[in-house]
């Protein structure tokens, strides 16, 4: 059994101390490879990038292929670094992603974790709403770093001092001035716990390849779903590690 992870170039993530962790943890060889997208491109990937967008927050059908939208996702498959500020349909990018996985690495025992710069929905029957997510599992797992600071809901107070910086200046507030004007604890762009942040939500992936089983129950533990930032935080990067239950796994 084996799990390859897949490096992003545009953002502020770790893979191989990711795989590190990942080998302290598990028995399954980890291997690092580049940006996935670079590694099993095929020529379809941008129509069915575009055919993935979420139109809006409210409508269940997605997808726009026009000319000048397939246009776009070409580019953003070449310079990562121009795209952003589009939602996807996770499902549909696993589906369109699977086949661009070699034939001899589909099988069961070898699980792909593709980290992206991208950001990922899922659309909720309850509420008829897209939310975005930090990671959508199954194959290939998807782990989103702009999900994981965009996903969980940060303090109300941030998004108020965030408006209020933005129209005196014209430009968002750097990490630092929120941090000190808002009260809670919440990760952004950039942030340098990015890396031990994602640790525990590309185990969530492996943990459900390994088992079957989906996020735990026990809010603070790295296999937990929180939905707001303070509990993410809680969770990654404060002790201890894993609920009692996953400590006999993991810990």
């Amino acid at each position: 059994m084996a799990v390859t992870l897949y490096r992003t170039p545009t953002t502020a993530a770790d893979a191989d101390e990711i795989a590190d962790w990942l080998r302290d943890r598990i028995d399954e060889s980890v291997a690092v490879r580049d940006r996935f997208l670079d590694e099993h491109r095929t020529d379809e990937l941008p129509e069915r990038f575009a055919e993935a967008r979420v139109l809006s927050p409210f409508e269940r059908e997605t997808g726009n292929a026009m000319l000048g939208v397939v246009r776009y996702e070409e580019r953003a498959l070449d310079h990562p670094e121009r795209a952003g500020g589009v939602l996807y349909d996770g499902a549909a990018l696993q589906r369109a992603l699977n086949p661009a996985i070699p034939d001899g690495e589909r099988a069961l025992d070898h699980l792909h974790v593709a980290l992206l710069d991208r950001a990922v929905g899922t659309w909720g029957d309850h509420d008829g709403r897209w939310h975005k997510r930090v990671n959508v599992l199954g194959q290939p797992a998807l782990v989103s770093i702009p999900g994981l600071y965009e996903a969980p809901a940060k303090p109300e107070a941030y998004y108020e001092a965030k408006r209020k910086t933005a129209l005196l200046s014209g430009d968002a507030p750097p990490r630092e001035v929120l941090e000190n004007e808002v009260e809670g604890e919440f990760l952004v762009e950039g942030d340098p716990r990015t890396t031990e942040a994602l640790k525990g939500y590309v185990l969530q992936t492996v943990h459900c390849w390994r088992t079957g089983e989906g996020f735990c129950d026990e809010s603070g533990c790295r296999l937990s779903n929180p939905h707001r930032q303070p509990g993410v935080v809680a969770a990654q990067l404060r002790d201890p590690e894993f609920c009692e239950r996953h400590a006999e796994l993991y810990g």
